[in-house]
């Protein structure tokens, strides 16, 4: 069934990062916002919930450690005091040399060549496009029709596609 299948990938890959994180005091998701700050410093809290998928009261704790560890900053913006910008501190800006041996290691594990771990990324993104347009658009429509089962049905035909 894919719901396994997906989930034991996903495991399987923050177990990777494990032992590669680890002698940073770093853990995968903690990796995942250095990342996306990496790639763009200075993002609102929001920002980074949304990208990586996370509510805030999972998102925050997180920061916090990170914040705590020394790693980076959170203010309130100049602009909108409501908004949180994240920002890297030195030590976060040297972790990214830290880390560059990271992403080859995982793709050496994976035995992924560069034009497959492309593909994956992008079949990925668009699995989670349609995933997200399917929550999105299908409760309603399933159970509207009067028929739990046949929602539970649909649901069942998309899982084994």
């Amino acid at each position: 069934m894919l719901c396994f299948s997906l989930y034991a990938a996903s495991r399987a890959t923050t177990q990777a990062y494990r032992p590669l994180l680890e002698p940073f005091g770093l853990t995968y998701p903690q990796y995942l916002v250095l990342v996306l700050l990496w790639e763009c410093d200075g993002r609102a809290v929001s920002d980074l919930g949304q990208n990586l998928e996370l509510d805030s009261g999972t998102l925050s704790p997180l920061l916090r450690r990170m914040t705590d560890a020394g790693i980076l900053i959170r203010a309130r913006s100049a602009d909108d005091e409501r908004v949180v910008v994240v920002s890297l501190t030195e030590r976060g800006r040297a972790l990214r040399a830290d880390l560059a041996h990271v992403p080859g290691c995982i793709a050496a594990g994976a035995r992924l060549t560069r034009e497959r771990a492309d593909e994956l990324i992008d079949t990925l993104h668009r699995f989670t496009a349609d995933m997200h347009a399917s929550a999105d658009a299908t409760p309603a429509a399933d159970f509207t029709s009067g028929s739990p089962r046949a929602a539970a049905a649909t649901a069942t035909e998309r899982e084994h596609a």
